[in-house]
């Protein structure tokens, strides 16, 4: 459903192995796989079944109706893996009509049950209910019930944050704008004079700059490996509390820098680049997060926003800074979006994308306000290095402008 909702994708492509956006007459297709694979009537109705189950009959409805439609066309045909038949979809689909307010798509789909199951009593009088209520309200036999799709009270940005998912990345226009160039960058240091890093300036304010081959195949490969063992559920902090939530569904693993010599190397590189202190408790270990499909964290902010965040307890201050390390590849979706700087990063195997988090005062930036798009086709692999404020005064010190 997530997936559904936040690319718009259309049911029946779905069904038949396609994944199109659709918008208004126009159909877009976001992902082309090599072969298709369609789903069958059965599958349709057990995808509809959870939504129904949850009374979402906004989802519950259009997978339903695709289940009855394969039903109707394979009527006769007995499959041993079906769990369910065009009875039980029909079923369904009438009192998820009913229940959404159509109640003449109710009746004229409890009709059409009982050409199947004349016996069953039970639809029987689920069909004199329908009549009788159309009959008290003639004009319910005319008027279609809009269904609204399910609110998400806590995200106020989820047009935006749908919106700059849908782009997948593409960023078509930044070539136009001078300010957003590519470079090597050495940064002044010895460790990296012989082997620059190619760096792309993504956006100006926020800073977030991408840089290109940060790690090798094997790195990447490597640290996957090293995570996999001791990947758990994701949580986020909440007040003091660490906990376990929808809007982020993904499996974790910190690694210490003792677990492997690479690790060591790669903290000296990220020093190197960045120019910060990330030696502990300067910054904090490598985390590294497997997002499967329609794996995704809503928008959020790496710093805390609260005095009482557990991020305090390492007693180094607040997030200064993110180094994200892409170590896999997406075939679609799983983009990173800057919402209210409204931008969105493909995914980029084997890159890192560097933003501050604070403005030079210590104040959260709040343009970094930012999101996981959920992983469409693939599985994501990324690496965390979060680096807090203290040991950084004489590296990024505080500027003459508040505003900085």
């Amino acid at each position: 459903m997530r997936l559904q909702d936040v690319y718009m994708l259309n049911v029946k492509g779905l069904a038949r192995g396609v994944f199109q956006r659709v918008t208004g007459s126009a159909v877009t297709d976001l992902y082309s796989p090599r072969r298709l694979f369609s789903l069958t009537g059965d599958d349709c109705f057990q995808v509809g079944k959870v939504a129904y189950d949850m009374g979402d009959y906004y989802h519950a409805i259009p997978w339903l109706e695709e289940a009855v439609s394969l039903f109707r066309g394979s009527y006769g045909e007995w499959k041993t893996e079906d769990e369910a038949s065009l009875e039980d979809a029909l079923d369904h689909l009438a009192f998820a009509y009913f229940q959404a307010g159509n109640v003449s798509c109710a009746l004229s789909l409890s009709r059409e049950f009982l050409l199947y199951s004349p016996d069953n009593k039970r639809m029987a009088r689920n069909v004199l209910k329908y009549e009788r209520l159309l009959a008290e309200s003639p004009n319910q036999a005319v008027a279609e019930a809009v269904i609204q799709r399910p609110n998400v009270p806590h995200l106020q940005t989820r047009d935006t944050y749908e919106g700059l998912c849908q782009t997948l990345g593409s960023q078509p226009t930044h070539y136009q704008i001078p300010s957003l160039y590519c470079s090597y960058e050495a940064n002044s240091s010895p460790f990296l004079l012989l082997q620059p890093i190619r760096k792309e300036i993504i956006h100006r304010e926020p800073y977030v700059a991408l840089y290109h081959d940060f790690v090798s195949d094997s790195e990447a490969q490597k640290l996957r490996e090293l995570a996999e063992p001791w990947l758990q559920r994701s949580v986020v902090a909440s007040g003091e509390k660490q906990l376990e939530v929808e809007y982020r569904i993904s499996k974790s693993a910190w690694l210490k820098d003792t677990v492997d010599p690479m690790l060591v190397t790669l903290d000296h590189r990220i020093a190197a680049l960045t120019g910060l202190d990330i030696h502990p408790p300067y910054a904090e270990y490598l985390q590294v997060v497997n997002y499967g499909i329609g794996g995704h964290y809503e928008p959020h902010f790496d710093h805390a926003t609260s005095p009482s965040s557990p991020l305090y307890r390492m007693k180094s201050g607040n997030r200064v800074a993110t180094f994200m390390i892409y170590l896999s590849s997406v075939e679609a979706g799983g983009a990173t979006a800057f919402i209210y700087a409204n931008f969105s990063v493909p995914v980029v195997k084997n890159a890192a994308l560097f933003w501050w988090n604070l403005h030079r005062s210590g104040e959260g930036d709040g343009d970094t306000l930012h999101a996981g798009c959920p992983v469409l086709v693939g599985d994501k692999w990324v690496a965390n290095k979060w680096i807090h404020e203290y040991g950084q005064e004489f590296r990024r010190p505080c500027s003459s402008s508040p505003e900085d």
